[in-house]
């Protein structure tokens, strides 16, 4: 079985021009453990020390930590360390194979007296992803009468990746994505949300995942600590084979270099932390993210 071991870091700072009296949050940052992934460790340092701290899953199957700062502060700091095993998946996917996508479109029909599937929460509108007749129609081009649904979406998946251009500098996690789709720029939670909207827009059920990718530093570099980014990609639901998971940011499927994190309807459901805060003022936030391959031990790599 073929298999990577990382050893991921991710920081969150923030840094307030005043005094923050009080805050609550809630962290989406420890791995989900999957068939193909296995969580050996995942520990959350959190600086100033909450007065309460809490786990629990979510809706989505999600683990989250919910964190209560009762004290004073300017400087918030929050640090996962995780060390996560990622297996090649042995399913074998077709994407020929798929049914048409008009058959996933009507299996989520709502019928009285039926009760609605797993995929229901992804079929519909949700905060950060609202369906349009535009979107449908740039899909249309991809979903023709009777295509598979697989050979579609990868198709779109391609198209994406090829017609739309990564920029750090031009989105926020505000930007419609109707402005992505006429600007074709913006990065991976752009282009999850676009393809995921374009899916929806026709029917077909989709949803946002939030997770990290192993990168390989420039011919020569050294892999720097705290280089890397979080990622977002996502998954169609296919009524043949489930939930199969397209990364349009790089046109592939996700494999072993893809650490999943959660996945919700789209970002708002997983950010990696969000919260309310009682003063503070401005602030200035930064990230910084990890992901370096660990030995095959997990004890080895702590």
């Amino acid at each position: 079985m073929n298999r990577a071991f990382y050893r991921i870091e991710h920081e969150t700072r923030y840094v307030h021009a005043g005094q923050v009296s009080m805050s609550q949050h809630i962290a989406c940052l420890t791995p989900r453990p999957l068939e193909h992934q296995v969580v050996h460790a995942c520990a959350l340092d959190v600086h100033p020390r909450p007065a309460d701290r809490s786990e629990r899953t979510d809706y989505h199957g999600n683990l989250v930590t919910q964190l209560s700062i009762l004290r004073p502060y300017t400087e918030l700091r929050v640090t996962a360390t995780s060390l996560v095993e990622v297996r090649e998946s042995g399913a074998a996917i077709d994407p020929e194979a798929s049914p048409a996508w008009e058959t996933a479109r009507d299996a989520g029909v709502f019928r009285r007296g039926v009760p609605l599937d797993d995929a229901a929460p992804f079929r519909y509108p949700s905060p950060y992803i609202q369906p349009a007749a535009e979107l449908a129609a740039f899909a249309r081009t991809t979903f023709t009468a009777g295509r598979p649904l697989l050979a579609a979406a990868v198709d779109l998946m391609q198209r994406i990746h090829d017609e739309f251009q990564f920029d750090a500098g031009v989105t926020t996690i505000t930007t419609p994505v109707s402005r992505v789709l006429s600007e074709r720029r913006g990065v991976c939670q752009d282009f999850a949300h676009l393809q995921i909207a374009c899916l929806r827009s026709l029917g077909i059920p989709a949803r946002y995942t939030s997770g990290y990718l192993l990168t390989d530093p420039p011919p020569g570099s050294p892999r720097l600590i705290g280089a890397d980014a979080s990622h977002a990609w996502l998954a169609v639901c296919c009524p043949r084979y489930g939930w199969v998971d397209l990364d349009p940011t790089n046109a592939v499927r996700p494999g072993l270099r893809h650490v999943t994190l959660g996945w919700g309807r789209d970002y708002g459901d997983v950010s990696p932390l969000r919260g309310v805060v009682l003063g503070g003022g401005e602030h200035e936030l930064t990230v910084g993210v990890s992901v370096v391959p660990a030995p095959e031990s997990p004890a080895a790599a702590r």
